[in-house]
Parts: structure tokens; sequence; C-alpha cells
């Protein structure tokens, strides 16, 4: 018996060591894709609430159908290729235990948060809904960032710390282009309006620090800043749209004209931090 057991000890210290080690089995450039798209993750929680709301505020209705669906849809890849690999994508299946059940329950929220986007889909767009993503979207966000984080603090042995907290940052900027607009747009609809003007200031005021930070450094949020010209200038490029977009959500511009203008500034805006998430992850080596 004490034989077996210790048979069993020895089987089971190997399995916890093969897990081990192919979890941090991950290359430089494996790990900054799954900390780049993990974190794009979080961003497209925000792009679909987003897109739902501009559909029920009439702006654009038949192009956000069709982006909440593309939206949707890469969502749902993304998601399953951090958990079984996807070539296409570039990423790795994940075998870490600890962050396959964290993405077991953004699984079970994505679940739950998808009837949303279907019935939207469907044509049923009415306060019920609306009320529902709006309570829905935060869990799911905040879970998948506790992924992007697991996923951060596993990248120790592979990227300086410095380096993964950037690309982690750099693309939660992507994310927070899409909540303030999302927060905007809650307040168009008549949600919470306190609660989502006090958030919007708060999303818009970590925006804007963070874009600092990447640029000339900021300690307390861990970032070195950039001396790289090509991502120095990538980031003016954001700097550039967020000085016009400002305005808007300082305002909480609920107008047709701010609402406009909020539709045109955003995905322009995500799209040039998209650049500069991509820039530091092919800066890793």
């Amino acid at each position: 018996m004490f034989r077996m057991r210790s048979l069993y000890s020895i089987l089971f210290g190997a399995l916890v060591a093969c897990l081990s080690s192919n979890a941090f089995a991950f290359s430089k450039q494996e790990m900054g894709t799954v900390i780049n798209l993990a974190g794009k993750q979080r961003m497209l929680t925000q792009k679909m609430s987003k897109e739902i709301l501009l559909i029920a505020k009439g702006v654009d209705a038949d192009a956000n159908k069709a982006n909440l669906q593309k939206t949707a849809a890469l969502f749902d890849k993304t998601l399953k290729g951090l958990v079984n690999g996807d070539p296409d994508l570039g990423l790795p299946k994940t075998t870490d235990p600890a962050i396959l059940d964290q993405l077991g329950k953004v699984s079970e929220l994505w679940s739950t948060f998808k009837q949303n986007v279907d019935a939207v889909l469907a044509g049923k767009i009415d306060k019920e809904v609306l009320t529902r993503v709006a309570t829905q979207n935060l869990p799911l966000l905040k879970n998948m960032n506790k992924a992007v984080q697991m996923y951060a603090k596993m990248s120790g042995s592979k990227l300086e710390p410095a380096m993964a907290t950037t690309i982690n940052l750099a693309g939660k900027q992507r994310m927070l282009t899409q909540k303030m607009t999302k927060e905007l747009l809650l307040i168009a609809n008549g949600i919470d309006v306190d609660a989502n003007t006090a958030n919007l200031k708060k999303t818009a005021a970590l925006f804007e620090r963070t874009l600092k930070g990447l640029l000339d450094g900021d300690q307390t949020l861990g970032l070195p800043g950039t001396k790289d010209p090509a991502i120095r200038a990538q980031l003016g490029a954001v700097q550039k749209l967020w000085a016009e977009y400002k305005p808007v959500l300082d305002k909480v511009d609920t107008s047709p004209a701010g609402l406009a203008k909020a539709a045109k500034l955003n995905l322009p805006l995500l799209k040039e931090m998209n650049k500069a998430v991509k820039m530091y992850e092919k800066s890793v080596k």
C-alpha cells in the first residue's frame, strides 16, 4: 500500500511538473501574441456593448448590426483559440490549469451575454435588453481582464516585466476607447445616468494618464515609457485623435451631433491604438 501511494505521488508530481512546463513553453513571440489577443478580448466586450447601444439610438443601425456580428464572432473565435490554440490567430494552446479555469468562467459569462447579442441581431432591442447589456458587460470584462493578468504574470520568465506591463496596458487602452464610448451611449439611452457619468470621467482620465505613461513613463502604473521613434510617432497619432475626441466626453455631449462625432472618432482612436500595440508586440525579440 505504501509503495502504491508513493507511486501515485510520483506520478502526480510528474503530471504537475509537466503541466507547469507546458504552461511556460510559449516563446517570447507567442507570449506577446497571447497577451495582446487576450487583452484585445477586453476591448471586444466593450465594442459589442457600444455597437448594441448605437443600434438602440439609431446611429448607423445596419452598419452597426454588421459590426456587432463580426465583433461577437471574433470574441468567440479568440476565446476558443486561447483555450485550444488557433494557428490562424497565432495562439498556442493554454495548458495552465488556473488560466483554463478562469477562461471557463469567461466562457460561462459569454454564453449569457451572447443571448443579448443574438436578440439584437434578431431585431429585439428594448429597455430590458439594454439593461441586461449594462449589467452583464462589466463582469465579462473583469473576468477577461483577470485572465490577462494571469497570462502577464505567467510571462515573467519570458518577457521583461516592464514589457509585459507595457503590452498589457497598451492593449487595455484599446478597451478604454470602447468603454468610454459605451458609457457615453448608456447616458444617451438614459441608463444609470449619474453612475455612468462618473464612470465616463474615470475612464477618460485613465486613458489620458496611460497614454502619457506609455510615452514618458509612469512609475505607479509600472510603465517605463519609450524612446523608440516609430512607437512615439504612433502614440502621437493617438494623442492627436484623443485631443479631438476628449471635448465630446468632457461635455458629456449626447446631442445627435455629439453622438455622431463619438461614432466617427472612437474607431480611428481604437485602430491607431491597436497599431501601437502591434508595434510593441513586434519589438519583442
